[in-house]
């Protein structure tokens, strides 16, 4: 396999790694995919749905980039990056405010009431 040499994926050995796989899955965690994560070493459980990336994982979702990057590249595509929290103006312009309540995590700032939310799905910012 690329990528790989006799010291494990990130060039390293696997005792120098600031984190280890365990043997025993968490007993709190649903998900199988989680658990055999977790036990591998690629992600921590910060809190329910919640994880953090290890160097494993961290190197893992760096390759899975790459390789979109490569691709969008090739069809002549542009990539852009956008922010999570957005102004609430657009989504009571349209009804979602209300319609998606339940579901939004919204904040109020300070001073002057803007109410913002941190966006569900991104392309609702772009114009």
């Amino acid at each position: 396999m690329s990528g790989f040499n006799s010291y494990g994926a990130l060039g390293v050995r696997q005792s120098e790694l600031a984190t280890t796989a365990i043997k025993n899955a968490p007993a709190d965690e649903d998900s199988v995919n989680a658990r055999l994560l977790i036990r591998a070493g690629y992600i921590r459980k910060l809190m329910a749905g919640t994880y953090s990336y290890l160097p494993l994982g961290q190197r893992v979702l760096t390759k899975i980039e790459a390789i979109i990057r490569e691709e969008m590249g090739r069809i002549g595509s542009q990539e852009i990056l956008m922010p999570a929290l957005q102004p609430s103006e657009p989504w009571q312009q349209t009804g979602r405010w209300e319609k998606m309540d339940k579901i939004l995590f919204k904040l109020k700032g300070r001073g002057i009431v803007r109410l913002r939310l941190v966006q569900p799905m991104r392309k609702s910012s772009l114009p």
